[in-house]
């Protein structure tokens, strides 16, 4: 699910493998440091991992960064 403002855009990602408070850090700073993103949530619980950002980011960078943090990257939602 993507959904764009005026200046941002809010895209929900699936991301699998993340059981916990760290796993949840790790997948956040990993997308967090990715070029235009200014806030990260994830939740273990759901794997869901909303991003939002100053333009949409290209689902092969989110993947990238997922894989980087050691977790699985499963598209939007």
């Amino acid at each position: 699910m993507t959904a764009e403002t005026d200046t941002q855009t809010t895209t929900v990602y699936r991301v699998t493998g993340m059981t916990c408070g760290h796993c949840e850090g790790a997948v956040t700073s990993e997308i967090a440091s990715l070029p235009g993103v200014t806030s990260v949530k994830a939740v273990a619980a759901s794997g869901e991992v909303t991003v939002v950002s100053a333009a949409p980011l290209a689902d092969e960078d989110v993947r990238a960064a997922v894989d980087e943090a050691g977790y699985e990257f499963a598209g939007q939602i």
